[in-house]
């Protein structure tokens, strides 16, 4: 067997970007049988998995909710952290045992696992009971695999496509109120502890007028939200030599004129004053930012090659805070970097202090084979690096709070997305500034923004009553 081409970020020069309009003829030929499909991962993975799952139901596949009723088990894996690669392993061991009671079971490996050159020879040495194995990249290719197992063979395709950009991509989306619009794929930062570049490949942008369209027609089928998705969003554009950038494509979706607008995950080093400007001037372009800064040491910051220093940050962070009123800023931290220091450490809580997140996403340093980090001394046991979360955590989820107090007795808008977990009285929506909220009110608010009255806060989320129905 061949080894998969799949490293393509190894070679940092840029390639012609070819635009490729998907038109697929897919069979119903499975028309009967049942599909149980597992998502690990950010937010990427979950727009892929409602790619997959369009696949899926044109080959004919309903739904199930079990693992055990299904007739074809997909899983779309992440390879961010040592911990995912670890839980989806274990899920395969259940997917494995289940086949030797269905023999016909068919099973599906795809997502960023696949397409790491650290782990591929292994899935396809040790694990041949796994019939589909599809990367990133070629998604598309997953009907015709499908299809193919017949011959019983295990079917792989996790070659790299990352020259190539998808049009006219159809999906079955998991919410008919918002959605998901991937802008531009993979990325060029090469941060040291990344393993994105590798399973994503290069930074590659849709054409604005395609983004357009799309947004047009979830427009025209009541969508009350889109969310513009990239792995480094505010990136969009600069390899296309266009004349466009991403405040320019944010400008334009907003003037279509749905509700609601975000996007994630932005880089510090591609956030301009044009952008800020941009997201201040639209009241439907949500004040919700996610900022990573990833260590409030500028020698870390180094070593991790983030290209801006904590000066720059705080200097982005407090022009955002003048110039948008009422924004939320949420980052990502990674604590226990290779040798980090004490005084590392604390210099990442001192920006904590000063910045008083909305909230973070914190995370143990985990090395991933290829990428720079992995191959630096680390003298910091794992001991210390738990202790240091727990400290961060703290201090993060003390400042979440006191932002959360700021909403009590207060009347807001949120749009009402789905009953809650709360209790069968409630549903659940967000605000403008991202906050979860519990509401006391019926299922016919979903899908509505309404104004709610705050009763009570909590670290990560809100309570409240529902006033009136407002859009």
């Amino acid at each position: 067997m061949n080894k998969p081409d799949l490293c393509i970020a190894k070679d940092r020069k840029k390639v012609a970007i070819q635009y490729i309009n998907l038109d697929l003829d897919i069979k119903p030929v499975f028309k009967g049988k049942k599909y149980f499909l597992r998502t690990y991962g950010c937010q990427m993975n979950v727009h892929d998995s409602e790619e997959i799952r369009y696949y899926l139901e044109q080959l004919g596949y309903s739904y199930s909710d079990t693992l055990e009723d299904a007739d074809i088990v997909v899983l779309n894996t992440c390879a961010i952290r040592e911990n995912a690669k670890d839980k989806v392993f274990g899920y395969l061991g259940r997917c494995k045992h289940l086949k030797k009671i269905k023999k016909d079971l068919i099973i599906c490996l795809c997502g960023c696992l696949t397409q790491q050159p650290s782990e591929i020879d292994e899935i396809i040495k040790n694990h041949q009971y796994i019939d589909v194995i599809i990367g990133t990249h070629n998604l598309s290719q997953l009907p015709k695999l499908i299809t193919d197992t017949y011959d019983k063979k295990q079917k792989i395709e996790v070659f790299s496509n990352s020259d190539k950009v998808f049009e006219n991509v159809k999906y079955s989306r998991d919410s008919k109120i918002s959605a998901w619009i991937n802008i531009i794929y993979g990325c060029d930062k090469f941060c040291t502890y990344c393993i994105v570049p590798f399973t994503r490949g290069r930074e590659r942008s849709r054409k604005m007028e395609e983004i357009l369209k799309e947004v047009r027609k979830l427009k025209e089928q009541g969508y009350m939200e889109i969310t513009l998705l990239g792995q480094n969003v505010n990136a969009y554009g600069k390899d296309l030599n266009l004349g466009y950038d991403f405040a320019t494509l944010l400008e334009e979706v907003a003037k279509i004129g749905i509700p609601r607008i975000r996007f994630v995950t932005s880089h510090p080093w591609n956030f301009t004053d044009k952008m800020i400007d941009i997201i201040a001037k639209y009241d439907n372009i949500m004040p919700y930012i996610h900022l990573p800064i990833q260590s409030g040491s500028d020698e870390i910051l180094k070593r991790m090659n983030r290209k801006y220093t904590i000066e720059e940050y705080k200097k982005l962070f407090d022009t955002i805070k003048e110039k948008i009123p009422n924004v939320s800023i949420t980052t990502d931290i990674i604590v226990g970097f290779p040798n980090e220091t004490e005084e590392d450490f604390q210099k990442t809580l001192d920006i904590v202090n000063y910045c008083k997140f909305d909230g973070a996403f914190t995370f143990i340093f985990s090395p991933r084979v290829g990428t720079a980090a992995a191959l630096m001394e680390d003298k910091v046991t794992m001991v210390e690096k738990e202790k240091r979360l727990h400290t961060l955590n703290e201090l993060v989820n003390r400042y979440s709070l006191d932002s959360n107090k700021k909403y009590l007795n207060k009347e807001v808008e949120v749009l009402v997305t789905g009953p809650s977990e709360k209790g069968c009285d409630k549903v659940c929506g967000y605000t403008d500034t991202m906050k979860l909220v519990n509401i006391e009110g019926s299922q016919n608010l979903i899908g509505k923004i309404i104004k709610v009255k705050i009763t009570d806060v909590k670290s990560f989320s809100l309570d409240g009553i529902a006033l009136i129905y407002q859009k």
